[in-house]
């Protein structure tokens, strides 16, 4: 199974919605939202989507690796730490 699309819709004022679907014809919903910062994360949902496409989604694990140690900023312990101290 591989991704082969992903939406976002955004509903004013705050508030969005992903689908992403497979060639196996399975679709999934989600709700990947920071408060009041949709179209934020939105442009973050296309930036991965170019990676997703393609990928199994029943990775994830593997999945949320990648995102997470390679997305906008780097995560793991620097970014960890930075966020423990305040």
């Amino acid at each position: 199974m591989k991704i082969t699309n992903i939406t976002t819709y955004r509903l004013p004022p705050r508030w969005m919605f992903l689908k992403i679907e497979t060639d196996e014809g399975i679709v999934g919903w989600g709700e990947p939202v920071i408060e009041g910062r949709a179209r934020t994360v939105e442009a973050a949902v296309h930036e991965f989507g170019d990676y997703l496409i393609g990928q199994d989604p029943a990775r994830i694990n593997d999945l949320w690796q990648v995102m997470y140690r390679g997305g906008f900023y780097r995560g793991g312990p620097d970014y960890d730490e930075r966020h423990r101290r305040y």
